[in-house]
């Protein structure tokens, strides 16, 4: 049972492993997606296997021989690590997204003259930028 345990988290640690690697690569990767749905299903299969543990057998940890522990501490461990660099990872290449989306929203209201001033009763001017519609190729 905890050998089962201890694989679901080396798969799920090597999984965020390639992921890093493949955002800090250059190029473009097409399989994120794929790669996304299987965390979500080995973070699904532990949290069963931690839950039916902590139903069935709320002493498992103590039952475990040392090589097994000490096997499933170190797998743990390296999930940490791997998760820790793997969040600031997606977290930068989110704030990048987020920030290049913003530069071409900008750069399209510029082109396509999507401003608008109304001149208000009062001898007001009220200058406002128009949504311009921005199509986004999810190739790239």
């Amino acid at each position: 049972m905890a050998s089962e345990f201890i694989d679901i988290v080396t798969s799920l640690t090597a999984i965020m492993e390639e992921e890093t690697a493949r955002l800090l690569a250059p190029g473009r990767h097409a399989d994120f997606a794929e790669m996304a749905a299987a965390k979500i299903k080995l973070v699904a299969a532990i949290e069963i296997k931690t839950s039916e543990h902590a139903r069935t057998r709320a002493e498992w940890l103590a039952t475990l021989d040392g090589e097994t522990r000490n096997r499933l501490t170190a797998a743990i461990e390296q999930l940490g690590v791997a998760a820790q660099v793997n969040a600031r990872v997606l977290e930068r290449q989110i704030d990048l997204s987020t920030e290049m989306m913003g530069a071409v929203a900008t750069e399209a209201r510029r082109l396509s003259g999507m401003r608008g001033a109304i001149y208000g009763a009062s001898g007001v001017l009220t200058c406002s930028e128009l949504a311009t519609p921005i199509s986004v190729n999810a190739s790239l």
